[in-house]
């Protein structure tokens, strides 16, 4: 049984004060510890403003050991990490300016557990495990409702701890700080027992396979090109369950029922409608908390927005030349919300919607919430908005608050268009840049969530020859991952332009596979093989890769 240590951090007025008791004259911790679960619960005697809170230990992890590092959000690098490796971060280059520093950590944890960089140093959010062989350790956060659950590993100092993101919580009742459960034994024995110990509403699909346009097009979409694309599928129609929209139907983002009149003169309903006739779901892409700052939405409604320290509208991402983010907790925009949702779903006739960057809701704690408190808020609320009868693909969102409230979930960031990565993968900007190879481990590692918690939505792959700079190895290697580890499977390609290999490989990835993963590991040899043994049609099989060039031995 491990002792645990409690370090809790409050303000009192301009106070700001750092106790490692269990009593004082402020308050009093309720701490239980046995050999499956960690609990603390805070009973305030006043008015508290929390900072931080821990439970440090000590833990010796050995050389044959793996620490699984679940990243903050969908895009977060998430490997196993070794005694001696190292974690790295954002990039050096970011911290020119406190505003470059913003752009390259607001869609991580950078702004509040900037623990990166140092050999043996690491740590995962809401749960991990510590592997050997395929016996695990894990621990696991049974809610992030009161704060962002942090499992931070030293092998220099041989110290574990178990952290709650607190900052910003305001309460004079009672306040629990952890709930953390302990398993230990086989891998998917203790996944098993996790997540159904959590009573998580079940997913209302099982698997998708079809479309989505982002991959080939990006913003340069229309309806000649969407409406082609989708007549393209008709020679593996047998293999496909969806069609999705991505982002490039609206004006601007954050507009989202000002369709582009030029490129879709039809309107999306018209859209929805040729979907169905073909007799797949139509999907969507929206960002429902983002809105461009040239958007109608950020210049009609800038008490919508939500505020910096400095009083201006803080910006959630730096995409489409950087967008602003509205406040959930505001009755307008909660109406404005529904409102979009209600004619996307409703009046346009759309079946799924993937809803993306919704980190930017909780970047910084408000209106007395953490931040976790504050994205699981906001989970609720989209779970609100699209309602049962409709399906709701998460992306860019922290995973704890996304456990059951989502059918489907991004696992990894975008892939990208070159295997080998672009500059900002060169330069190591953060670890949510588009990445084929981050993409390809986090879908391995990130396999326990895939139909236990909902379907994991690895991203998608590739079959077409033009604008892409994949080799056929490359292309074959991330749809067998996508295909073994994933059960939403997309490509971007116009399929009309396949030849019979391509068309039978399409079907090939798209089928749901009956595989069992025996188990999954990086061997460090200086190359970065993975090592995959399952068992496919009653047969024993071994997938040996150099994660770097693609190469399959």
């Amino acid at each position: 049984m491990y002792n645990f240590r409690p370090t809790l951090i409050y303000r009192d007025g301009e106070n700001r004060i750092t106790s490692v008791n269990t009593e004082n004259k402020d308050y009093s911790l309720e701490i239980s510890v046995d050999e499956g679960s960690v609990r603390c619960v805070l009973h305030p005697k006043k008015l508290l403003t929390l900072v931080s809170f821990r439970l440090d230990t000590t833990r010796k992890m050995s050389d044959d050991e793996a620490f699984f590092a679940n990243g903050f959000q969908s895009w977060s690098t998430s490997p196993e990490l070794y005694r001696y490796s190292k974690q790295s971060g954002i990039s050096p280059l970011a911290h020119i300016s406190g505003f470059t520093t913003h752009l390259a950590s607001m869609s991580g944890d950078y702004l509040f557990f900037d623990d990166y960089g140092k050999k043996g140093v690491f740590h995962s959010f809401t749960y991990t495990y510590f592997r050997n062989k395929n016996d695990i350790e894990l621990f696991g956060s049974m809610t992030e409702r009161t704060g962002y659950t942090i499992f931070a590993n030293d092998s220099r100092k041989n110290t574990f701890s178990i952290i709650k993101d607190v900052e910003g919580v305001e309460t004079k009742d009672d306040y629990e700080l952890l709930n953390v459960r302990i398993i230990k034994g086989d891998y998917d024995a203790a996944f098993d027992d996790y997540f159904s110990s959590m009573n998580l509403r079940k997913p209302r699909i099982d698997h998708l396979s079809g479309y989505t346009s982002w991959y080939n097009y990006f913003q340069k979409i229309d309806e000649k090109i969407i409406l082609r694309d989708l007549d393209g599928l008709d020679k593996v129609k047998e293999d496909v369950s969806i069609f999705q929209i991505d982002d490039g139907y609206e004006t601007f983002v954050g507009d989202w029922l000002d369709v582009d009149p030029i490129k879709f003169p039809g309107g999306m309903k018209a859209i929805a409608d040729r979907v169905h006739e073909k007799g797949y779901l139509a999907g969507i892409w929206v960002a429902p908390f983002s809105v461009q700052r040239v958007s109608k939405t950020a210049n009609e409604h800038p008490d919508w927005l939500i505020l910096d320290e400095k009083g201006s509208p803080e910006w959630g991402c730096f995409a489409w030349n950087g967008a602003y983010t509205i406040d959930m907790y505001n009755p307008e925009v909660r109406e404005h919300i529904k409102h979009f949702f209600d004619v996307i779903l409703h009046e346009w006739g759309y079946d799924m919607v993937k809803l993306d960057f919704l980190y930017s809701e909780a970047i910084h704690p408000r209106c007395g919430k953490s931040r976790g408190q504050i994205m699981c808020e906001a989970m609720d609320f989209l779970r609100e908005c699209v309602g049962e009868d409709k399906l709701f693909l998460g992306c860019g969102v922290p995973l704890g608050p996304a456990f059951g409230v989502v059918d489907a979930c991004r696992i990894s960031c975008d892939v990208d268009l070159v295997y080998g990565g672009k500059f900002y993968n060169k330069l190591g900007v953060n670890r949510e840049v588009p990445s084929a190879q981050n993409a390809i481990t986090n879908s391995i590692f990130r396999r326990h969530l895939n139909r236990r918690v909902w379907c994991n939505d690895p991203d998608v792959f590739f079959l077409r020859k033009d604008n892409l700079t994949f080799t056929i190895e490359q292309k074959l290697l991330l749809a067998k991952i996508n295909n073994m580890f994933g059960d939403v499977l997309f490509v971007s390609d116009n399929a009309g332009d396949y030849g019979a290999n391509e068309t039978e490989l399409v079907k090939k990835y798209f089928r749901k596979n009956d595989i069992k993963i025996i188990s999954a590991m990086q061997k460090f040899n200086g190359m970065g093989d993975f090592e995959i043994k399952y068992i496919e049609n009653g047969e024993e099989k071994t997938l040996l890769f150099d994660l770097k060039t693609g190469t399959v031995f």
